[in-house]
Formats: structure tokens, C-alpha cells, sequence
């Protein structure tokens, strides 16, 4: 986060600029970790990796403490620095985001047993074309997420919230195949299922960049973009 780019320039201290630069710093590193944590469930899943799956579930842990220190951080700051105006959006909106973050970490955990549980009882006769596919997609977007938010790119932001539409139709045209696989030969019903959880969680994942995002336009722009569509997005970013 530039400290040259015109929306933070006037911070009220030289102190709450290097306390907020800490914080960002922690929470990239964390968002690093999380888009990793969602690689590597996947390819735990699609290259039958069980040890890998474990090392997931056990970083885990290591996303939910960083969550942590973080909301300390930014409460520190509100109680510290009592920021105004951009400022106090940009300590709410990296305190939303952070949740975000962490509530991917969950999901990418979710991935990790499963494919653990499918390493263990045999693979999915069908489902995992899917799963890399929208997979792909979703790791993207979370890039890209965090890419907005450290440029504070509203440009950007919206091509995110544009992928998670795609990763809706994706996920529910996967889901309408997968049924119809298990109706006519239900004796993996139960394998199958599995990865229609992970496709959820995948779908879950591109709700929370998404989020991530809409908080990027929340910081710049100033006002609230959540529960609302990408055009009516659109509309009020290009009369600001």
C-alpha cells in the first residue's frame, strides 16, 4: 500500500501511517498464506495427496493466529489514533477484509479433510475436471483481491466481483451435472458428494473475494457496495 497515492496522503500522523503500514504488512503476508492454503488443498484433492491435506489443515491454525493479531492491531489503532473519515475506512475495511481472509483459510481447511477422507476411502469417478477448473478461477480472484487492495485499484475490484458472477453460473451448471451423475449411477453417491462440498467451499471462496473487493471500493470510493449488483456498482464508481 503506496503511501504516495493520493487517497492516503493526508494521514492525521506520520505515526498512524506506520502503525496502518504494519497491519497491511501482516495481513499481505497472511493473504499470501491463505492463497497458497487454497493451491495446495486443491492440488491435495486432484493429485491424491494425503500428507499435503495434513499440512493445510495444520496451517490452519497458523491463518486463525494471524487473524488475530491483526483485529489487535487495528483495535489498537482506533483506541490510539481515533482516525477520521478515509482513514477510519481504511482500519474497517482491512478488519473486514481480515475475516474474509480468515473464513478462506476455513474453507481451504474444509478442501484439505476432504481430500484427506477421499486419499483414504478412492476417488470421485467423476467431479475433479470441475474442481480444477473452477479452482483456477477462484485462486485468480483471490490474487487479484489482494491485488486491489494493496493498489486500492478500484478498476480492478470490479473485474473481481465480475469472476465471482462467472463462478456462480460455474458452480451451479457443475453442481446440475454432478446430480444428474449420482440419479443415474448412484454407487459413488457418497465420493461424489464429497466433491460437490468442495465445489461449494470453492464457490464460498470467491464470495469472500468478492467481499474482499467490495471493501476495496468501500476505501476509495466511501460508500457501501455490499448486497448490491455489479452494474449498479458500476454505475455509482463512474459518477464519483
Amino acid at each position: 500500500m503506496s503511501t504516495n497515492n493520493p487517497v492516503l496522503s493526508h494521514h492525521i500522523s506520520s505515526q498512524f501511517n506506520e502503525d496502518l503500514q504494519d497491519v497491511n504488512t501482516k495481513f499481505m503476508a497472511m493473504g499470501g498464506l491463505v492463497e497458497q492454503q487454497v493451491a495446495n488443498s486443491i492440488h491435495a484433492l486432484l493429485d491424491t495427496d494425503a500428507a499435503l491435506a495434513v499440512e493445510v489443515q495444520f496451517q490452519d491454525n497458523v491463518v486463525n493466529r494471524m487473524e488475530t493479531e491483526i483485529d489487535e492491531a487495528l483495535t489498537l489503532i482506533l483506541a490510539r489514533r481515533h482516525p477520521a473519515a478515509i482513514d477510519l475506512r481504511m482500519v474497517i475495511a482491512m478488519s473486514k477484509a481480515n475475516t474474509d481472509l480468515e473464513r478462506i483459510g476455513d474453507e481451504a481447511a474444509k478442501i484439505a479433510r476432504i481430500a484427506q477422507n477421499l486419499c483414504e476411502e478412492g476417488g470421485s469417478p467423476r467431479g475433479y475436471m470441475e474442481t480444477r477448473h473452477i479452482g483456477n478461477q477462484v485462486r485468480v480472484m483471490i490474487h487479484d483481491a489482494l491485488d486491489a487492495f494493496a493498489r486500492l485499484d478500484v478498476d480492478q475490484a470490479l473485474r473481481v466481483l465480475l469472476a465471482d458472477a462467472d463462478i456462480d453460473r460455474e458452480y451451479q451448471s457443475a453442481t446440475r451435472t454432478l446430480m444428474t451423475y449420482m440419479i443415474e449411477d448412484p454407487r459413488h453417491i457418497s465420493r461424489v458428494i464429497n466433491v460437490m462440498w468442495v465445489l461449494r467451499s470453492l464457490e464460498r471462496i470467491g464470495d469472500h473475494a468478492r467481499n474482499i473487493s467490495e471493501q476495496v471500493i468501500y476505501m476509495v470510493k466511501g460508500f457501501d457496495v455490499r448486497h448490491t449488483s455489479v452494474k449498479e456498482i458500476e454505475e455509482k464508481v463512474q459518477e464519483r
